[in-house]
């Protein structure tokens, strides 16, 4: 039996399990519960009323929050030439082609939190699929991490781009910001979040879309949302 620590559990009273609270309210709540000594991650997980294992129904993608995660993000970029270039200007900590799939290969290295690459490098990049796969780094082009424009890659994800896509249980994950953000700009990160994730309703997905939205902070408890408050 998990043994919780004296923080999560007096945090835990202050959530009622069987209430809906209001976008404000579990705001509010999220900030007293946050049980770390550090500035604590605000997530979002939001639970979709879809079937993962049709195509049509496996959401995928990005966003940039209006007012950013708060979480400075190490950038690899893979590219060659003048858009190799241009990302090192851009600010990326690291750029390379070849050199960098190598490093990657031989010395497990993973000294980054995204990668973005060029069209023309992923045939390069697909040679250590499996090693980037299964660790969430692979670029896409659906997540605008796959691109000719490495550049605006750079900025967007500075801006506090956020990646996300739905897991086996039509859950999908996500970071609106830290616990010291002002109330105000945690709300309307967690909107846009919201309303990003409603204009991608599949068309073959009927009846209620969203069934469930919470927020919680790192270790800290789930806070359940009621959806209407986001209307107000």
């Amino acid at each position: 039996m998990k043994k919780y620590g004296r923080k999560y559990v007096e945090a835990v009273k202050l959530v009622d399990k069987n209430k809906l609270y209001s976008v404000e309210e579990a705001i509010d709540l999220v900030k007293k519960t946050s049980v770390t000594k550090f500035d604590s991650a605000v997530d979002f997980a939001i639970k979709l009323n879809i079937d993962p294992k049709k195509a049509d129904q496996q959401l995928r993608g990005s966003f940039v929050l209006p007012n950013g995660t708060g979480k400075k993000k190490r950038i690899l970029v893979i590219a060659k030439g003048s858009a190799a270039e241009a990302a090192k200007e851009a600010g990326a900590e690291y750029v390379g082609d070849k050199d960098m799939i190598e490093k990657i290969q031989k010395e497990n290295w993973f000294d980054y939190d995204v990668i973005v690459a060029t069209p023309d490098m992923m045939p390069e990049l697909g040679k250590i699929g499996k090693i980037l796969g299964p660790k969430g780094l692979m670029p896409n082009p659906k997540t605008n991490t796959v691109t000719p424009n490495p550049v605006k890659a750079i900025e967007d994800i500075n801006k506090g781009m956020v990646e996300f896509r739905t897991d086996a249980y039509g859950n999908i994950h996500g970071m609106i910001g830290k616990v010291s953000f002002d109330a105000k700009k945690l709300a309307e990160n967690l909107a846009y979040v919201v309303a990003s994730i409603i204009k991608l309703k599949p068309t073959s997905v009927k009846g209620k879309y969203i069934t469930s939205i919470s927020i919680s902070t790192t270790m800290g408890p789930g806070i359940k949302i009621d959806q209407n408050s986001f209307d107000k």
